[in-house]
């Protein structure tokens, strides 16, 4: 029975050092390409707003400011009642390079945040189009610059890493770990020709490819996948790029209680289940993995300590380190690349959080309803 165990757990650490050694280091040993001072294409800057004037006011001016040789950025007001049009009137004319386009419409075959982004596309002046949320903010006046110095012939699609503001307390703690995880996940996979997500607030992308794929069409009924989704169905092995200098980093303003986040982790969720069938795969191998290691783990080490199997611990203690040795090296390394999202010495807890949050998340995904129709 405890060879079987140990078997069946060097098996699952096998497969989780596969993503660490195979994937995982390709972004821990990336390079920074940067091709500043060559091409600048116009781009637009598209941010959706909804009810967001507080944010609006804080924003626009970072992004009038950014230090690029041309381009605009058109917020798209969704119907928004919080005084945010009257806002945009009494202040549009002090910005160089603001637009505004108010929505007033709602239509039940689209959502509202991809119609609104269409609208966007269809009217924007530029060829590179380059998103983001009213509640995030540029880490620097050269975030366009940052983007745009990957954007190249062959590479249509820029990904970009957008953190969460560090606050203190454990939402905030383990928001930061998953922003991290994630980023490690898709930034790595991207790299590797895998590409299957991007994240809305900070990503770019040629507006032909936009149309030449008939923008959210295929999903325009689906809450959310503006990003994910639609990277799914347009991304190839080469045509996209990441961007992980801090000129690139555009910081976002977490949720603030769990029943928030809660809703927006499930709508995610939710979206996740019309990723490739490949990309659905590949993640469910890296969670799946996680949860049995743990899992064997503390079963292992329960028969250990009930039969006094001194050998058997330091079996475990052998297989369990070997798998975080590898883990804290990578993370470490990835971590001081993504301006030190999480504090190193949690990176252990960090990994226990996610067991548990795979585990509670498993339900969710075995008895999924239908997410919200809401932005946030």
């Amino acid at each position: 029975m405890t060879d079987s165990l140990l078997y069946a757990l060097c098996a699952f650490v096998l497969i989780q050092l596969f993503y660490y050694l195979f994937i995982f280091t390709r972004l821990a040993f990336y390079g920074k390409s940067t091709n500043y001072g060559s091409d600048s294409p116009g781009v637009t800057v598209l941010v959706c707003a909804l009810n967001e004037k507080e944010n609006l006011m804080e924003l626009l001016p970072l992004l009038d400011a950014q230090e690029y040789p041309e381009f605009e950025v058109i917020l798209l007001d969704d119907r928004s009642d919080d005084g945010s049009e009257d806002f945009m009137r009494e202040n549009i004319h002090g910005w160089k390079h603001i637009r505004y386009i108010r929505i007033n419409d709602e239509f039940s075959h689209v959502t509202p945040k991809k119609y609104a982004l269409t609208v966007g596309m269809k009217q924007a002046k530029y060829p590179i189009a380059l998103m983001t949320d009213a509640d995030c903010r540029p880490n620097s006046v050269h975030w366009i610059t940052a983007m745009t110095s990957q954007i190249s012939e062959e590479k249509n699609i820029v990904i970009g890493f957008s953190p969460y503001e560090k606050e203190s307390g454990l939402l905030n703690w383990f928001i930061r770990c998953e922003t991290f995880y994630t980023a490690v996940q898709y930034l790595s996979f991207s790299l590797a020709g895998l590409t299957y997500m991007g994240v809305g607030r900070n990503i770019m992308y040629k507006r032909q490819v936009f149309f030449e794929n008939k923008g959210f069409y295929r999903h325009r009924h689906i809450m959310g996948g503006d990003d994910d989704i639609f990277l799914n169905e347009v991304s190839t092995s080469t045509n996209t790029a990441i961007a992980i200098e801090p000129e690139s980093f555009v910081y976002s303003k977490p949720k603030i209680t769990w029943s928030a986040w809660l809703r927006q982790k499930r709508r995610h969720l939710a979206v996740s289940q019309f990723y490739r069938k490949r990309n659905k795969m590949m993640l469910g191998f890296l969670s799946s993995s996680h949860v049995a290691v743990w899992f064997l783990s503390f079963l292992t080490l329960g028969f250990a300590l009930f039969n006094h199997d001194i050998l058997l611990l330091q079996e475990l203690g052998a297989v369990v380190g070997i798998r975080w040795i590898v883990q804290w090296i990578l993370f470490f390394i990835i971590n001081r690349k993504l301006d030190r999202t999480v504090e190193w010495f949690s990176f252990l807890l960090m990994d226990f959080a996610f067991f548990i949050y795979y585990v509670f998340f498993g339900f969710f995904v075995m008895t999924r309803r239908k997410p919200r129709n809401t932005w946030n």
